[in-house]
């Protein structure tokens, strides 16, 4: 049993804050006794001398001061865990699973959640990546209580969305590969005749889709969408890049981008939840997700 208690370590940070046992003890309420004989116990529970009373004043030793270090975090611990206790009494979520189209752009996110923590809710977050039918499939199984995905795959039951936006795609290669020798737009037997580089479905039980063309002579699936990026940037295969991600190689000279016979459409994703049992901080993310540029 920890003989360690927070309030003798109020007790010890008002001392070392006051720069006195009696400053401290008016701070806190108390007598100066109370403080000495909370002090003498706190020496005796861990072992150590805490204060070197040897001079004028008593100073914190070197235990003293580490002491003050850890205790000071362990009080901050504490205060938050009761702020977090006092919020969630009030409804909010103890945590709260967004599961995002690999597609979209991570900073948009990251924006939002960083606007979150600066409201000081209490709810932990928790961002899954998944690709094509992953993303549906984490809200529909419930391992997330919001999915940013596609609006076509909407329509389950007892599931809401809302427009996210469109996200546009662009065509590139890297500057040595055959196409660029090709008339633009490129025609579709000669893409076809391309390895295609894709992202593996991160589904689970549904079944798995494919982003490549139809009648494709080779496929490279890779896990992620940096992956495909270096993968066509490196000349290993073609592909639909999102434009957020392809343009800064493009601008770099790693990659080119080539009009096609058959653009890919931009992606309109949207934001899908459960109305049903949604708490304050779904309901929040909800509203300001709808805010997102992608960009």
């Amino acid at each position: 049993m920890p003989r360690l208690t927070l309030d003798a370590l109020q007790v010890l940070d008002a001392i070392a804050r006051r720069g006195s046992f009696a400053a401290a003890a008016e701070e806190l309420h108390r007598t100066t006794s109370t403080l000495s004989y909370t002090v003498r116990k706190l020496e005796d529970d861990l072992g150590v001398q805490v204060f070197d009373r040897s001079g004028h004043r008593a100073l914190l030793t070197e235990a003293g001061r580490l002491l003050l270090e850890e205790g000071r975090a362990l009080l901050e611990s504490a205060s938050a865990l009761e702020r977090r206790m006092r919020t969630l009494g009030q409804g909010w979520e103890s945590e709260l699973v967004i599961a995002s189209n690999e597609l979209l752009p991570v900073d948009a996110l990251l924006q939002v959640v960083r606007d979150f923590y600066a409201e000081g809710h209490p709810t932990r977050i928790r961002l899954l990546s998944e690709v094509l039918g992953g993303v549906w499939e984490a809200l529909v199984t419930q391992r997330a209580d919001i999915a940013l995905t596609e609006v076509s795959a909407s329509g389950a039951m007892g599931i809401s969305h809302r427009p996210l936006g469109q996200l546009p795609f662009v065509f590139a290669v890297a500057p040595d590969h055959p196409l660029t020798r090709e008339p633009q737009p490129v025609k579709l037997t000669a893409l076809r005749q391309q390895r295609w580089v894709v992202i593996a479905d991160s589904s689970r039980s549904m079944g798995p889709r494919s982003s490549g063309i139809e009648g494709a002579a080779d496929v490279l699936t890779v896990a992620s969408l940096q992956a495909k990026l270096h993968a066509q940037a490196a000349g290993l295969g073609v592909g639909f890049l999102p434009s957020w991600i392809a343009q800064p190689a493009i601008d770099q000279g790693r990659l080119v981008p080539l009009k096609v016979a058959a653009p890919k459409p931009r992606l309109q994703l949207s934001v899908a939840w459960r109305p049903q049992g949604a708490g304050p901080a779904a309901r929040w993310f909800v509203e300001r997700l709808q805010q997102v540029t992608l960009g």
